[in-house]
């Protein structure tokens, strides 16, 4: 008893601080609670050692906890500040002026949309006629189409009829979006095998018929073909041995251009999709014709120099192609240039000692 009592007399007086590894590790968490720099950190973010203490904290760690902690206080700012900037986005976007004007009445037009019961047709039988270059030109002429059928006032009901070949493999490879299509009939089959034969008119420009107006009851098939005008008169062969109705667009009427009369398919399906809603043909070739071939109405060409064309006029668009139409202007200027020097070296009594210099004119075929 003694001696406990001594123990414990000099225990008050000297007494011994002694810890165990879990207040010591307690300690430390106040510590760190304590500090505002890892008020948010979780504790097990931070790296302990054997005996339980926390490992020092290098200056970068530190800066980017404060970062942190930093980020969180701001947290209700910066939703408070997107509130405000989303309140002033909407007021700015209210009705005003030109701009308000503009929106409600791309709305208005988009509702009064009415879709036409006319059938445009793309023939694509002529796939073996075309090199894999023409394909894809093709294939760009038919996206615009669908485009532009998409955004019409009065979008037709549009068919692709012989769909198959270079051309579909193309599509498969370098749009398969095209399988989503919407308002679009896609056919493998024949047109003659999908419609009545005696609904079908073939637009060819070497028909002798002018389409004057649009027959709702008719379905109107231009030729898809890009050969840079190798098969002259091919459509309308087709449309004699089928034994189908022809007819060529009033361009001749209308317009006066000074390069040759080329439309491409989209061309030819774009003029259609105008004339629905203007009604008027003249305004619809102005509409759609680029600025490039030189389109004068009819009885303004007066007092303009005259140009050498062809006399035949190409419209069906299944002849050629928007870059074709370049291709045909330089071929004949090129032939101009070369009957010019054919000329000029006749007169030339050194044309044989000069016969190895090249000419300007280049290939004409």
């Amino acid at each position: 008893m003694r001696n406990n009592m001594s123990s414990e007399t000099e225990g008050n007086t000297q007494p011994l601080v002694t810890m165990s590894p879990e207040e010591k590790l307690s300690d430390d968490k106040k510590e760190c609670e304590e500090t505002s720099v890892l008020e948010d950190v979780e504790v097990t973010e931070l790296n302990w050692d054997q005996t339980g203490k926390p490992e020092s904290i290098s200056k970068r760690q530190m800066k980017k906890l404060m970062r942190h902690k930093q980020w969180e206080e701001q947290r209700d700012l910066r939703k408070q500040k997107r509130k405000e900037k989303k309140i002033k986005r909407k007021l700015e976007r209210l009705p005003q002026g030109e701009e308000g004007a503009d929106c409600s009445a791309k709305k208005r037009i988009r509702k009064e949309v009415v879709h036409s019961r006319v059938r445009l047709v793309i023939d694509c039988s002529f796939d073996s006629l075309m090199v894999l270059k023409d394909v894809k030109k093709l294939h760009k002429q038919i996206q615009r189409c669908y485009a532009e059928n998409r955004r019409a006032l009065h979008p037709v009901q549009f068919f692709l009829t012989s769909h198959g070949g270079q051309l579909k493999q193309n599509m498969d490879e370098n749009d398969k979006g095209w399988v989503n299509w919407k308002d679009i009939h896609v056919k493998s089959e024949h047109y003659n095998d999908v419609l009545r034969k005696d609904e079908l008119v073939y637009l060819t420009s070497d028909s002798p018929n002018v389409l004057n107006e649009l027959d709702e009851t008719k379905a109107y098939i231009i030729g898809g073909l890009v050969d840079h005008n190798h098969y002259k008169g091919i459509t309308y062969q087709r449309a004699m041995e089928l034994g189908i109705e022809h007819a060529q667009l009033p361009l001749g009427n209308f317009v006066k251009m000074n390069s040759r009369k080329v439309l491409a398919v989209n061309h030819v399906f774009e003029i259609i999709l105008a004339y629905l809603e203007k009604r008027d043909w003249k305004e619809s070739f102005f509409t759609i014709l680029p600025q490039r071939k030189g389109a004068v109405p009819v009885g303004q060409e007066e007092g303009t120099p005259e140009v050498t064309k062809p006399e035949k006029e190409v419209t069906d668009g299944g002849q050629d192609s928007d870059s074709d139409s370049e291709t045909g202007e330089t071929i004949e200027q090129n032939t101009a240039v070369q009957d010019e020097h054919i000329h000029k070296d006749k007169k030339d009594l050194g044309a044989r000692d000069h016969s190895n210099e090249p000419t300007e004119g280049g290939n004409s075929t």
